[in-house]
């Protein structure tokens, strides 16, 4: 079961035009002007999609409010950018980024982008598939005001260039591909019910889990992308979860709590 916010406020009216149009997207009531959003008396268990001039985020009600935003510029990303591993890490080893190739990856559950953002920095141009339309407006406020920081950053430019988000189904897009259009590869990171029952998961991806819901058609967007890859698909689990489908995985690459399955289809050219 998913979840959609309650209402759209806007916390000033200089947002206004912008949450008019977000609203209305979304088919949902909107509040102009309420300054204390945070202290407003929701229901447990409801959400609101607040706008500011910081941009969009989603809001959990309660007295211990969690917001959640997308956001590549400053905190773990910009940490992970500079400091991150670069090539060596397992993400990177598991798509197959080396040498001077560049991918096309399409990452067909974004979400907030996190991942596909980590393969930008290493160099693959990567497609941000993204259907649930929450998440994909705050995925696109993320990627808008990147955009304006990288105005004066031309390291972060020429990330932002290589990235392009789509809103949709995944298999739906994947099936309109001409075939010169197939990606390299196809990264999945399904969002699962078994995850929100463990107590390691941050409050943020709790938030998220309500939102979005499990992905019940994974095992279908799984073999939708094996027989569109050029090279292989990758998808992100649980390190003890099971395999995605009824596919094995050629192999798997394993870390303290996340595994990658990859499902080679081909060599990757040097």
């Amino acid at each position: 079961m998913t979840l959609m916010p309650v209402s759209v406020i806007c916390c000033d009216l200089s947002c206004r035009p912008r949450g008019e149009r977000l609203a209305a997207a979304l088919a949902l009531p909107l509040i102009i002007g309420r300054q204390n959003v945070s202290s407003y008396e929701w229901p447990a268990g409801d959400y609101v999609l607040e706008i500011t001039d910081d941009g969009v985020s989603v809001r959990s009600a309660g007295p211990k409010s969690v917001l959640v935003r997308c956001d590549f510029v400053y905190g773990a990303l910009a940490h992970r950018r500079r400091f991150g591993g670069g090539r060596g890490q397992a993400i990177a080893r598991a798509i197959g980024i080396k040498g001077g190739r560049t991918l096309a990856v399409a990452d067909l559950t974004a979400g907030l982008g996190r991942d596909g953002f980590v393969l930008a920095t290493l160099g693959a141009r990567v497609w941000m598939m993204e259907r649930h339309p929450v998440v994909a407006a705050l995925l696109a406020d993320g990627l808008a005001r990147a955009a304006l920081a990288a105005q004066d950053d031309p390291a972060l430019q020429a990330i932002m260039a290589r990235l392009t988000q789509v809103t949709g189904d995944g298999r739906g897009w994947l099936r309109q591909l001409a075939a010169t259009e197939r990606p390299d590869v196809i990264y999945l990171d399904p969002m699962f019910p078994e995850r929100s029952k463990s107590a390691s998961v941050k409050k943020e991806m709790a938030v998220l889990q309500e939102i979005v819901g499990a992905d019940d058609d994974a095992d279908q967007l799984l073999s939708e992308a094996l027989n569109c890859a050029r090279y292989r698909v990758v998808v992100k689990r649980p390190r003890l979860a099971p395999v995605l489908g009824a596919a094995r995985p050629g192999y798997s690459l394993e870390g303290k709590s996340t595994r990658y399955d990859i499902y080679p289809l081909r060599k990757i050219p040097d």
